[in-house]
């Protein structure tokens, strides 16, 4: 017969179930503690955000750079916060971050669809909504409806590809955008969508493309830091004085000088 719980239980049995219930919430303050961290994460995306190593990926923020991974660090240094920074696919990140606790996500575009899906600090920098044609096309556009008789490259997640997906244009897609100027010059795609300055950069360092054509720049979004909802809003505040900050001191212009025009 199982003994019964009382007085009687032999005191060895009850240490035992201290000892546990003890390993049991020490076992729980390292997340605690865990928790208070924050987690950025970024994409390759030159020269906003770029790996120092080569690599489309980073484990930290020594091996990231770009003109908006340098504000990010900027205003991180006027808080009190520790922050891990990491370099991941974008579609993946971006679903990684929301729904997690002190989970943020750059350079992210600030437009109507994703605006409750985060808590946004910002701006940091602006992207170009730009259409590029191999060096040789001879494609011209007045307007952007004029690219719908034409296959258009982009990628996952990327926010100009899934609005032109939404509004019906012919895309060709993969998880990142590096191989896009190669299908230009094979003739896979007609036409590619992304920031007028990441294209001629993308398209020369990975595949020594040259020349590339901007037929069309179609709309400019701000760029933000995208911060979980799960994220506490005083946290979020604190970032958004220390951007603040950092922009009224001359640093955040100081940092898009560096990168050039």
């Amino acid at each position: 017969m199982p003994e019964k719980p009382g007085s009687d239980t032999p005191g060895p049995l009850i240490f035992l179930r201290l000892a546990l219930r003890t390993l049991f919430f020490l076992a729980l303050v390292p997340m605690a503690v865990a928790d208070d961290k924050l987690y950025i994460f970024t994409e390759n995306y030159p020269p906003y955000n770029a790996s120092a190593t080569g690599q489309g990926f980073a484990h930290n923020e020594d091996d990231i750079t770009g003109i908006c991974t340098d504000m990010v660090k900027t205003m991180m240094e006027r808080v009190d916060y520790e922050y891990v920074m990491k370099m991941r696919d974008w579609s993946r990140a971006y679903e990684w971050v929301q729904g997690r606790e002190n989970h943020a996500l750059f350079c992210t575009a600030r437009t109507e669809e994703r605006e409750d899906e985060f808590q946004w600090v910002g701006p940091l920098a602006s992207i170009k909504w730009t259409l590029f044609a191999a060096p040789d096309s001879n494609i011209q556009l007045e307007s952007l409806e004029g690219a719908r008789r034409y296959k258009i490259a982009g990628y996952k997640g990327d926010v100009m590809s899934d609005y032109l997906v939404s509004e019906g244009f012919d895309l060709v897609m993969n998880v990142s955008g590096e191989q896009n100027p190669r299908r230009l010059v094979l003739g896979q795609a007609d036409l590619w969508v992304t920031d007028g300055l990441v294209g001629p950069l993308v398209a020369e360092k990975e595949h020594d493309i040259t020349g590339l054509k901007p037929v069309l720049v179609f709309r400019e979004t701000p760029m933000y830091l995208a911060v979980s909802n799960e994220t506490a809003p005083a946290i979020v505040e604190d970032l958004q004085a220390a951007l603040d900050e950092a922009r009224d001191s001359g640093a955040l212009d100081s940092i898009a000088q560096r990168y050039g025009p």
